[in-house]
């Protein structure tokens, strides 16, 4: 063989480089968006654990926000985005057909619902994939508060002015499927009972519900039926709205403020449990970004505030363009930074109904999306 078929040969020789592992391919993953860590799970079982301890060690999951934009019209078309704060980047989720569809809402961050006078529609999982479909409540409602608390689902207030009782509740057992009423609202809620004007929270055991005009709160036990309170959240006078949800177990009050030079502020503080005290202030939104989200103080009810893990994220739902990210630290301090919505100018149904939740999204409900086929 001459020297140049031996040349020839060895230049189309397939060149094999060296694998990586270790410290570098755990460096190289903290940069990989968390959609595409999916398939990096399926290269080998080296690859699989340094996802794990990337995501454990470098560079964490964070809660998702969701958008949920929806047409007014039947028949409700709906389209979702998600942004995730890990990778800093926006993604389209195609919804699953939703056997009945109605005027979307939220509430308490994690809970979706759809309701008629004949059906009630409901989802919790993180990514909304899967829908309950059960009958309505006895009481038409146009606007109730409705809150998830363990296997239990509260729906209170809201009802139409044909009915008897505006406060009225009404609880569903998703382990028995059945409807049971309960002992009504407080009756300080009677000129408010309505979503739009109430802020709603939930833990493993109690509805917690705030005034958001007065800062008065009422906590509701499933189990006795009872309500207790009221309980005074709000921190001062110059406080016009309170909203309230959890984060990391660390009950949060979001308030928004006004301003001698006319500048809307928005401020946090950690409610301590049981006494319901305002424990700290866990930090003032920077000017700069409180004026992005466009607030007025007669349009309460447009800003949306979703709790999940360390994030509190806030946005106006009439001025969408920005969303503004609070993340919690361990010592009771908040860091702010804002990202644009990507959906904005894309999609036309963002000019009609808007709906954010907020969830903790991790790499098993993103492998169960790509099962029915989502991402």
């Amino acid at each position: 063989m001459t020297s140049n078929n031996k040349k020839a040969e060895e230049s189309s020789m397939v060149q094999v480089e060296a694998p990586i592992h270790g410290d570098m391919l755990e460096s190289i993953l903290t940069h990989v968006p968390l959609v595409d860590l999916l398939p990096a799970c399926h290269v080998s079982k080296s690859w699989r654990l340094a996802v794990s301890t990337s995501l454990r060690h470098h560079n964490r999951v964070k809660p998702w926000l969701l958008l949920h934009a929806q047409r007014t019209r039947h028949p409700y078309l709906t389209a979702t985005y998600a942004y995730d704060p890990r990778s800093r980047i926006w993604l389209q989720v195609d919804q699953p057909p939703i056997k009945y569809v109605y005027a979307l809402r939220s509430s308490h961050s994690t809970l979706l619902y759809m309701l008629s006078p004949y059906k009630f529609s409901f989802s919790f999982d993180p990514l909304h994939l899967t829908w309950y479909n059960i009958d309505a409540p006895i009481v038409w409602r146009t606007d109730p508060i409705v809150a998830l608390v363990g296997h239990r689902l509260i729906v209170a207030g809201g009802a139409c002015d044909f009915e008897d009782d505006p406060l009225a509740v009404e609880m569903y057992d998703l382990k028995t499927r059945t409807w049971d009423t309960c002992d009504s609202m407080p009756a300080i809620f009677k000129d408010s009972a309505a979503s739009t004007w109430l802020s709603v929270a939930a833990d493993s055991d109690k509805m917690y519900v705030v005034q958001k005009s007065s800062g008065l709160m009422y906590s509701f036990d499933p189990i006795t039926k009872v309500w207790q309170g009221p309980y005074n959240l709000r921190p001062s006078t110059n406080v016009w709205s309170s909203i309230i949800g959890f984060a990391e177990h660390r009950f949060i009050l979001v308030g928004l403020t006004e301003q001698k030079e006319g500048v809307n502020g928005v401020k946090l503080w950690q409610v301590k449990g049981e006494s319901w005290e305002l424990v700290k202030e866990m930090g003032e939104m920077p000017k700069e970004l409180a004026g992005k989200l466009k607030v007025e103080s007669s349009s309460t009810s447009s800003i949306s505030v979703s709790f999940a893990n360390n994030f509190v994220y806030i946005s106006n739902t009439s001025a969408p363009g920005e969303i503004i990210l609070g993340e919690l630290g361990r010592d009771g301090s908040c860091s702010w930074s804002s990202t644009r919505n990507a959906a904005v100018g894309v999609d036309d149904l963002l000019k009609d109904r808007l709906v954010f939740s907020c969830s903790y999204v991790g790499l098993g409900d993103l492998r169960r999306a790509v099962i029915v086929e989502n991402f």
